[in-house]
This record gives structure tokens, C-alpha cells and sequence, in this order.
């Protein structure tokens, strides 16, 4: 990957519905040379998707909350993290160092179907405690960090 490779991750990353016209006037190269290097970014597992971001309120889904879940000392980590994934109001799953073997956020509708998603988390075989913070309001979220990949920084 060189540096207009990296150019072209940052652009997409900015704004993922860019045309390839528009992403080569960004880094300086035609519309079928962006294709090209974007399809072998997509192949190399570079680039993994694509995907709307949507405002949770606005789909009905107004209460975030992340929960800590320390597991039981006999409990498998991965078994714990394939449960935690066929729950569609687990958004994300994060294994973390500390007492806690992960961190997940949840979004649900109400604080009742919080209260009801715990319960689901709690009897998850191997979960033995969780911590909940309930978020207040979000000040931003899923914003892509392109530090590395723009032309300012010197390796």
C-alpha cells in the first residue's frame, strides 16, 4: 500500500458514496485508475464494506448503553463472544484488558428493553457479572481517524 493508496482509503473514509470521478480529483489520479486500486484494496481485506450510517433515535433506538461483562473463571471467552453475537442489539463487542473480558454498547428502544437486554447478557453460560453505563447523549461516534493516512505525517 503506498501513499495514494492511503489518500484513497482517507477519502472513502470521509465520504464512502464517492464517485471515483470524485475520489480522483481528491489524489490526483483518473476515475479508472481510483477503480483499480480501490478493487485491489477491496480484495487484499483492505477495504471490508461499505455501509450507511444511520441515526439511531431516528429508527427508534434511543437508549445506548455499554456493558462490561467479567466472565466466570471457567468460562470460554470465544464461546461468550459467539453468544454475544446473535443478539441484534449488541452493536459492538470489544475484548479489553482488566476485569472485564469485554466491552459491548447496546442499543435498544426503551429503557425497559435495556433492562430486558441485561437479563439476555446475564444468562449467557459464563458470564458472571456485568457493568452497565447508560449513555446520556452522544457528542460524536464512528468518526474515521485518518491520521496515518494523510500526507502530514512523516514515517
Amino acid at each position: 500500500m503506498d501513499h495514494v493508496d492511503r489518500k484513497i482509503i482517507a477519502a472513502l473514509r470521509d465520504n464512502g458514496r464517492a464517485t471515483y470521478a470524485e475520489v480522483g480529483r481528491t489524489v490526483g489520479l483518473s476515475p479508472s485508475s481510483v477503480h483499480e486500486r480501490v478493487g485491489k484494496l477491496e480484495a487484499a481485506g483492505v477495504i471490508t464494506g461499505y455501509h450507511a450510517t444511520v441515526d439511531p433515535r431516528a429508527v427508534g433506538l434511543g437508549v445506548t448503553a455499554l456493558v462490561g461483562i467479567q466472565p466466570t473463571d471457567t468460562a470460554s471467552n470465544d464461546e461468550i463472544a459467539d453468544e454475544l453475537s446473535v443478539l441484534p442489539e449488541v452493536e459492538s463487542c470489544y475484548a479489553v484488558a482488566g476485569d472485564e473480558a469485554f466491552v459491548v454498547k447496546v442499543r435498544v428502544e426503551t429503557v425497559d428493553e435495556l433492562e430486558h437486554t441485561l437479563g439476555r447478557l446475564r444468562r449467557i453460560d459464563g458470564v458472571g457479572r456485568t457493568r452497565t453505563t447508560v449513555v446520556l447523549s452522544t457528542r460524536f461516534e464512528g468518526r474515521p481517524n485518518n491520521q496515518l493516512l494523510d500526507d502530514d505525517v512523516t514515517s
